[in-house]
């Protein structure tokens, strides 16, 4: 008979209870600093949701009356160098960490006011809110976005769960730069279901990295309480699966707070464990607005009313007082001082019209014209850099495709020791699955990192790690992978350089993917990506052909701050090419298209694999007298297209085809032939022709496959329709 033996979990797992003698051992000052910090909160969102009544807010409030005592507990425990990542309900910890930074360790509200740098914080918070051109992100984020680095607010996110990883990524990179700071990460207990939790926290616990999570528990995900959305009761326990410190805490007690991140900065500092932190609250309100939750049946008002007695803005200097800390004239002061400072940042944002009504300011509306501006870097980053084509440059030897990615990523690695590559096996097998990373982790010990099957976890903490100055490689080893991974890529790392303002952040981030169309892969491991990363326009894509061009292109994508996809091709990597002699340092503009044929009856449009279709085409048709211009686009991002040098090439041919590999769904030649035909109807002789895959999923059958792809033969037959008017 089968016999079971009983496993016992090692686990650190501890409930904090609060004394009387941590009451007493307390800073005066620092405990009403904290109520300040309470009254600041509450009369900030009381607010808030007064001006939203108005129409002066656009947008969701989501109110985080009621949970006050987590951000003020928590930011009483940082260093003002220490950074945090919130949640789109965020007004709380972005007010108490810029009174964490602001103000001296020996202010005390009953003796001094806060410094006007506090004040500016503050006034910029509520800008922000109110979408105004002097918030913090330049009111692109609003409410659920809001990021101020120079006070420790790394971001907030709008995606449950969605700031997870790249707060994770901002510790990896506090660990990789060795300064000691400390990151905190506040989300719901919504967001610990989602598969990002898990992914980002395997990442540190694998890691050791040092960063708090604290989950701000309270109760409910919009209308979905706990018990139905978990099938644990204390969702601390996760920790456990992660090698983490377990903690719950009351988080209705600013004290509380304080103790349990003040202990766990000790701990992880010792012990070099991250720790969860389980703070217990409770949000008053329904999800966004002013209308209790009750209203709306998913829970009682007799709860709401339980909950209510342990109101931390009614509890806390209620103890103060019993402590003698507090006189009931003091505690006014307080509150009317939070209240002051508050309708100063109102007078800040808004003016009374002539019937008394309060309007925006008009000079703090955003101009038009800006509504673009840091959509992209503005290319400073390429000042003094001379772009050059590898014909210009001394020949070398030739390498392979493959040779020539190795090559210049460990060149990048010599010379930016901030430069790391991460993903599915890039370390091992000696180089990667397919030899792209060849020889780098013996090479660079401890920045070649093999990760875990984790799309979405590995590429948000990259993404983190490159908001915080680092420049991550990111390899997806199958394109069809980024799907995984599509709120990090899109909604994160695509976006934030523009939603957090460019005074904010940079995103310089490239990421490597390999087409596998034509290897029997399948539907879920041969897609092309191209035409799915350029409907965001925050990314930049390039697609070299050749050796010397995936050098130059490269170069320039690690220097560039915005994120870059390098899309590569399995056909590539062992073709050879020529490269320029001992120079792996040269530079091709993003943007640049170059022709592969000179020619005068039909242009044509290619990019990866499909360039060396379309060559064989031109060359064959060249025998039957059509004469091809061939384009390698280079850079295929559709705010990147070198359309100078396409209607330079039409004023010669007035015929345009577009040739991809993709399925006709997923391609972007219709999008390009469409931009084209706006730009230079006048030059075209005929409709613009398109050649692409059957609108199937890769077969994984040879022959199946094979037919799915386009070929020689059909490229050929369209460019001769183009170049014959028959259509």
């Amino acid at each position: 008979m089968a016999i079971w033996q009983e496993q016992k979990l090692d686990f650190d797992w501890k409930q904090l209870t609060v004394t009387e003698e941590d009451w007493v051992n307390e800073r005066p000052n620092v405990l009403r600093s904290m109520l300040l910090q309470l009254y600041l909160v509450r009369a900030f969102e009381t607010k808030l949701l007064e001006l939203k009544k108005e129409g002066l807010v656009h947008g969701p409030v989501h109110a985080s009356i009621g949970q006050e005592a987590v951000a003020v507990g928590t930011m009483a425990s940082l260093r003002p160098k220490d950074g945090i990542y919130g949640t789109h309900r965020a007004h709380h910890q972005f007010l108490t960490k810029a009174c964490s930074y602001r103000l001296k360790k020996d202010y005390d509200p009953i003796q001094k006011s806060i410094p006007q740098q506090l004040q500016d914080s503050i006034n910029t918070l509520l800008a922000e809110i109110m979408g105004l051109a002097k918030g913090c992100c330049a009111g692109r984020g609003g409410s659920m976005h809001l990021c101020d680095p120079k006070i420790g607010v790394l971001g907030t996110n709008a995606i449950v769960a969605g700031g997870i990883p790249l707060a994770t990524g901002a510790a990896w990179a506090n660990s990789y730069l060795k300064n000691d700071n400390i990151v905190v990460c506040f989300f719901g207990d919504g967001a610990a279901n989602q598969g990002v939790f898990h992914e980002a926290l395997n990442l540190a616990g694998l890691w050791k990295l040092p960063i708090i999570y604290v989950l701000e528990n309270n109760l409910y995900a919009v209308a979905t309480s706990l018990g139905e959305s978990a099938a644990i009761s204390e969702l601390s326990v996760r920790a456990a699966s992660y090698d983490m410190l377990g903690r719950i805490v009351d988080g209705m007690d600013p004290l509380a707070m304080k103790i349990a991140v003040q202990q766990a900065v000790a701990e992880l500092r010792s012990n070099n464990k991250p720790v969860f932190i389980d703070a217990k609250t409770y949000r008053y309100f329904h999800h966004a607005g002013e209308i209790p939750g009750s209203a709306f049946g998913y829970r009682s008002k007799q709860e709401e009313a339980e909950w209510k007695k342990r109101d931390p803005l009614v509890c806390f200097p209620e103890k103060l007082k019993q402590l003698s800390l507090l006189t009931d004239k003091q505690d006014t002061q307080v509150k009317v001082s939070a209240e002051r400072i508050v309708q100063q940042a109102v007078d800040f944002c808004t003016e009374t019209d002539n019937s008394e009504t309060r309007v925006i300011r008009p000079a703090l509306i955003p101009a038009p014209e800006s509504v673009t501006d840091g959509l992209r870097s503005d290319g400073s980053e390429f000042k003094g850099i001379k772009f050059v084509e590898p014909a210009e440059l001394k020949p070398g030897k030739d390498m392979k495709y493959v040779e020539a990615i190795a090559a210049v990523t460990g060149r990048w690695m010599e010379k930016d020791p901030n430069v790391f590559v991460l993903g599915e096996e890039v370390g091992h097998m000696g180089g990667g699955a397919y030899q792209a990373t060849k020889g780098l982790k013996q090479r660079f010990p401890g920045r070649v990192l093999d990760t875990p099957i984790s799309e979405a976890g590995f590429t948000g903490l990259a993404g983190g790690a490159a908001m915080s100055g680092l420049k991550p490689i990111v390899e997806i080893m199958f394109p069809d992978f980024a799907l995984i991974a599509a709120d990090q890529i899109f909604n994160q790392i695509g976006k934030l350089g523009y939603v957090y303002g460019r005074a904010n952040i940079d995103v310089p981030l490239v990421m490597r993917t390999r087409i596998a169309t034509g290897c029997g892969y399948g539907g879920q491991h041969s897609m092309d990506p191209t035409a799915l990363f350029a409907l965001f326009s925050g990314w930049r894509i390039v697609s070299p052909v050749m050796p010397a061009d995936y050098i130059g292109l490269f170069n320039s994508a690690m220097q560039s701050k915005d994120p870059v996809l390098i899309v590569e091709h399995h056909e590539l990597y062992n073709t050879t090419g020529s490269v320029p002699a001992d120079n792996l340092d040269y530079f091709i503009e993003i943007g640049k298209a170059k022709k592969i044929s000179e020619g005068k009856d039909v242009t044509v449009l290619a990019y990866s694999w499909s360039v060396s279709l379309v060559a064989q085409a031109a060359q064959q048709l060249a025998e039957e007298g059509i004469s091809v211009e061939a384009i390698d686009l280079r850079t295929v991002s559709m705010l990147d297209i070198d359309y100078e040098l396409i209607g330079e090439s039409l004023e010669k041919t007035s015929n345009l085809v577009i040739v991809e590999q993709s399925p006709q769904s997923n391609s972007i030649g219709a999008r390009i032939g469409y931009e084209c035909h706006r730009r230079f109807f006048d030059r075209l002789d005929a409709p613009i022709l398109t050649v692409t895959g059957k609108d199937v999923p890769s077969p994984v059958s040879k022959w199946a496959e094979a037919t799915a792809m386009p070929n020689v033969e059909q490229i050929k037959d369209t460019i001769r329709k183009s170049a014959k008017r028959e259509l």
